[in-house]
């Protein structure tokens, strides 16, 4: 699989493409694609990402014949092994960075695949869009988050059935259910992820990696816990440069400059 990146201003696009495996990865494509994408969020001058695939397929997860090569050589569980402890490690950094990602889904996506579009903060898909579990057909349980991510988006009872009755859904029936914020004909797919990646991307770095952390918590907190956090995040934001900018750009009626957090920040 290559990775392609075209930048667009202060917004990547990276083009994940092998259509002869449909945009599947084996160990040494997952990792360019983390390599890819990690370098994108470490880049000061980027401050949104946009996800898509070439052809008919965003991405289909793990290659099938890398498993069934794994597997007649007994190294299965340690292809397994490999490729989650490249994947988690990427899906973890995407929710907490304050780079906005936004998947623009051309086509199918399954197993991983679908993991990684899960952990976008926003998901657009084209008409031709198809969602699918894929793992009891091959008689494993899900990774890639699909357990954590999909429930919150889904409800619990929907995220079971779609696992349990390897349902495939069509980017409609996504939407419907909230696994899908939008979907649109094939030709306005990367052009609109572009405007919402452009969009949500201009804020500051700390209300959008403080936004995501609150999001994520939410649901396994108490109230008073989620104040708390609330509390301590609001108050760290206000003593950075940005908070100043804010509020001198409302009162002199203009569009705010935010600067990019660095590590220490």
């Amino acid at each position: 699989m290559t990775v392609g990146v075209v930048t667009q201003g202060q917004t990547a696009v990276v083009t994940l493409s092998e259509e002869a495996s449909s945009n599947a990865f084996d160990a040494v494509s997952m990792a360019a694609i983390s390599a890819e994408l990690t370098r994108l969020m470490d880049d000061s001058e980027i401050r949104s990402i946009v996800i898509t695939g070439s052809g008919r397929v965003f991405c289909a997860g793990a290659d099938i014949q890398s498993f069934k090569s794994a597997i007649e050589d007994g190294t299965a569980a340690d292809l397994v092994a490999t490729l989650t402890g490249i994947l988690h490690p990427l899906l973890v950094r995407m929710r907490a960075d304050p780079t906005v990602i936004v998947a623009a889904m051309n086509g199918a996506a399954a197993g991983g695949g679908l993991g990684l579009a899960l952990a976008c903060d926003v998901r657009i898909a084209s008409t031709k869009a198809r969602l699918a579990s894929a793992f009891f057909r091959l008689g494993l349980s899900p990774d890639g988050g699909t357990t954590w991510l999909l429930p919150r988006l889904v409800g619990l009872q929907n995220a079971r059935r779609f696992l349990f009755e390897d349902q495939t859904w069509s980017a409609q029936e996504a939407m419907d259910l909230g696994a899908v914020d939008e979907v649109v004909e094939p030709e306005e797919l990367v052009p609109r992820a572009i405007r919402i990646a452009m969009e949500w991307g201009r804020w500051s770095d700390q209300s959008k990696r403080s936004t995501k952390q609150l999001l994520d918590s939410q649901s396994s907190t108490f109230f008073e816990t989620q104040l708390e956090f609330e509390r301590m995040l609001i108050t760290e934001s206000s003593r950075l440069p940005d908070f100043a900018e804010g509020v001198a750009s409302f009162l002199e009626k203009r569009d705010p400059i935010f600067h990019t957090l660095d590590e220490s920040e």
